[in-house]
């Protein structure tokens, strides 16, 4: 099995305990000489705070156990395309790749524009669509699972939809 797939499935992983928690399923590893260090899973709904994104969780767990901001070795998985946000996280970092799954389709991210900005002296190689489509159906049925509760009436998750990177498939 090749890696970014082995490591997107890992991601995938993440972005399913989010789910199973009542977040938005995003997920996300950091991946050093081939062993997941650190991970992470969107917690906004249940933190309440705007910068509980998957990718911070990985970079600032990643960042920790090396005792360093920098992770210059270190590639970033994550089954969502990264938002402005955290795409600053992991230039910050000097993350070395960014690999994603589903594409952020309401043209949102600027990734492939932040990554070769070299805002901060660095910038990264960025690869989209590894498993684009089971990275994609996990968000998408999650927004249709939401949108029938809101339909039938019952209270949604606190997660705003209008804001979230819902993939179109």
């Amino acid at each position: 099995m090749e890696d970014k797939i082995k490591f997107m499935k890992e991601a995938l992983k993440r972005a399913k305990k989010g789910l199973a928690q009542g977040e938005v399923p995003v997920g996300a590893v950091i991946v050093h000489e081939g062993k997941v260090v650190s991970s992470g899973y969107n917690r906004r709904t249940r933190t309440q705070t705007a910068i509980s994104h998957a990718e911070i969780y990985a970079i600032d767990r990643a960042c920790k156990k090396f005792g360093s901001w920098r992770l210059p070795e270190c590639d970033l998985y994550v089954t969502l395309e990264p938002c402005p946000m955290c795409m600053g996280a992991a230039l910050n970092a000097r993350v070395r790749k960014i690999y994603f799954g589903a594409y952020e389709q309401k043209g949102r991210s600027m990734t492939g524009e932040l990554a070769a900005s070299n805002l901060l002296n660095h910038t990264l190689e960025v690869e989209g669509g590894v498993l684009e489509e089971e990275c994609s159906e996990v968000l998408s049925g999650f927004f249709r699972s939401m949108r029938a509760r809101t339909k039938q009436g019952a209270a949604a998750p606190a997660a705003d939809a209008a804001n979230e990177g819902e993939p179109q498939s």
